[in-house]
């Protein structure tokens, strides 16, 4: 039987080392900032009016959909209406569980520049009953769930990977919000540890403050100040986990001075750069 769907948890962060899974259902879409995680995400799409925007591109999405995202992939959901029903299954794995599963075999369906998955009917019938087998079986408290779970979870994976191999991205669902915009995702995402104040910016791509604000908010949904900070904490996070220290990460990834490094890693994650390597 399927379980009923969860109230939304409106937290980004992982609870556990291995991974989680949730069914959520809004009757009423809320807004959602663009944020990213430290952990790979499968996202299936059950219902609704909702499109999906990652790192520039958007997607539209329909009933049955899979989308991948990487943990350096600032992302979010776009609902067309306040109104409008938004279903989904979201799976987050950790990076180091998955990296360790078959000599991290399974993380070839996220290596790749696929995105969206479009299945056919016979692909629905196989993968969409292991969404709902793992969501059950991982919320329950029976004898053995949690490795009955576990043994769906390398099914899931194994059976998406071979997806991957075998198709192609669902492409034409795809589109750039604005090849100027993207042209700047891409300049920050390449000189992150440089100066990249708005002022640099304008005066990099020939427009104006205001113009580049503007743009940059109608098409992102948040301001290039708030995007920098996210990107650069994104990879600082990925660099300590790697071994590098707080003050070579805070330089690295171009914040002015390791304070304002600590201080945005605090309100961020609610620890400090050293609790995250500890």
């Amino acid at each position: 039987m399927q379980r009923k769907p969860q109230g939304f948890d409106p937290r980004q962060d992982m609870n556990c080392d291995s991974y989680e899974i949730f069914h959520y259902l809004d009757i009423k879409t809320r807004h959602m900032e663009v944020h990213f995680h430290n952990f790979y995400e499968i996202f299936l799409f059950l219902d609704g009016d909702v499109d999906y925007w990652v790192e520039g591109s958007v997607y539209h999405l329909k009933s049955g959909d899979i989308l991948l995202i990487n943990p350096t992939e600032l992302h979010k959901p776009l609902p067309k209406e306040e109104t409008n029903t938004y279903e989904r299954i979201v799976l987050w794995l950790d990076k180091t569980f998955l990296s360790n599963i078959e000599n991290g075999l399974l993380l070839k369906c996220f290596e790749q520049d696929k995105k969206l998955y479009r299945l056919s009917s016979t692909e629905r019938k196989e993968l969409l009953p292991l969404f709902d087998k793992l969501v059950n079986e991982y919320h329950k408290d029976d004898f053995g769930s949690k490795a009955y779970a576990y043994g769906i979870l390398l099914q899931l994976l194994t059976q998406l990977n071979r997806l991957s191999i075998s198709r192609v991205e669902a492409s034409s669902e795809k589109y750039i919000t604005s090849t100027f915009i993207s042209d700047v995702l891409a300049y920050i995402g390449e000189h992150y540890s440089e100066n990249l104040s708005l002022d640099d910016l304008a005066s990099h791509f020939f427009v104006s403050k205001y113009y580049l604000s503007h743009e940059f908010k109608k098409s992102v949904g948040t301001s290039i100040h708030r995007y920098i900070i996210l990107k650069r904490l994104n990879i600082a996070y990925s660099l300590l986990l790697d071994g590098i220290s707080p003050t070579e990460v805070s330089h690295l990834c171009g914040f002015k001075d390791y304070t304002n490094f600590f201080r945005n890693f605090k309100t961020e994650y609610g620890i400090s750069p050293k609790e995250c390597i500890q």
